[in-house]
């Protein structure tokens, strides 16, 4: 019995799943918006919550204690991968570096948002293995 057992294992070891949650959150950050299944939806949305308070605390305290701003961007970039590849509008393929990003772009705009930066829509189930499918992205203001 799994009472009071905290995380979901997704059918794979931990260093499988610390790759994954990481780079899905990246992937969210980047292209914000993500069709997944649902159990990783779930899975990730804590996560992702997470990174972007720690980068509005990094804003906040970038003009009183810019040691503290670093410091939350060292945070971000031991938590998530480098960069991601996005494809331009022009079909060119550019590196996105995520912690630049969610620093720059993301974090400013949920600045007066105290909380709940992303949204998980249901939108049925996987027509190869019938699975929950849902799509996570980020609120706009």
């Amino acid at each position: 019995m799994r009472h009071k057992v905290h995380g979901r294992k997704l059918n794979r070891d931990t260093a499988h799943r610390n790759a994954l949650r990481r780079n899905l959150v990246a992937d969210l950050l980047v292209f914000e918006k993500i069709t997944t299944t649902e159990a990783k939806a779930r899975t990730i949305r804590p996560a992702a919550e997470k990174m972007i308070t720690l980068a509005k605390r990094g804003l906040s305290s970038s003009s009183e204690q810019p040691a503290s701003s670093i410091h939350a961007r060292r945070l971000a970039a031991a938590r998530l991968p480098n960069s991601r590849t996005q494809e331009g509008e022009d079909g060119s393929f550019e590196e996105v570096d995520v912690v630049r990003k969610l620093f720059e772009e993301i974090a400013p705009r949920y600045a007066n948002r105290p909380g709940g930066y992303t949204r998980m829509v249901k939108i049925g189930r996987r027509p190869g293995d019938n699975a929950d499918m849902a799509v996570v992205m980020l609120v706009e203001d």
